[in-house]
């Protein structure tokens, strides 16, 4: 209804749609009542908005070309913000030289989906599909080079975390109730 002959697009992302909500239910039913709420309440300010959305661009776009511009152009935001989201933690790589927060195969598979999506895109020239993506592959590929750069001084800090941890332990003897001398 929004843009024409993008069935490969409507089936991965119905994929994905379906694979998402199977992870909230899942997140649902396992996490505590405080954040369950808070989840369904913004999952239900999501659905309103999408079908505010959806009621605005088929009432007043008539065209597809409008309809893809103004459903485009949203989606665009979004996936920017979806492949923006790992810059926090890359700022806690530079300052803290650990890529401890960070797991590779998460920047892996990011990177890997952005350059799929953009030769994708290339191919069919659909610059609402290239943009972010785009955006995503450089992200993903900085998300490699930190961790290619960072990997090494992490595990000498894991390492030198875990020396220091059983050498507390063993450094002190803990006193015993049950023993008079408090050894």
């Amino acid at each position: 209804m929004v843009h024409p002959h993008s069935t490969l697009v409507v089936t991965i992302n119905g994929t994905g749609f379906v694979i998402e909500i199977l992870y909230l239910s899942l997140f649902l039913i396992f996490s505590d009542s405080k954040k369950r709420l808070r989840i369904v309440a913004i999952v239900v300010a999501e659905c309103i908005s999408l079908a505010v959305l959806a009621m605005l661009v088929l009432s007043f776009a008539h065209t597809t070309k409008l309809r893809s511009t103004i459903v485009g152009s949203i989606c665009m935001a979004g996936n920017i913000f979806m492949y923006a989201s790992p810059l926090s933690v890359m700022k806690l790589v530079i300052t803290t030289r650990s890529v401890e927060y960070m797991p590779f195969f998460l920047s892996l598979f990011s990177f890997l989906n952005g350059v799929s999506w953009t030769s994708y895109a290339l191919i069919r020239f659909d610059p609402f599909i290239a943009a972010p993506n785009g955006m995503g592959t450089v992200l993903g590929l900085v998300q490699l080079l930190l961790y290619a750069t960072f990997y090494r001084s992490t595990k000498r800090i894991v390492a030198e975390r875990k020396a220091q941890g059983e050498v507390g332990l063993a450094g002190k003897p803990v006193a015993d109730s049950n023993n008079k001398n408090g050894v």
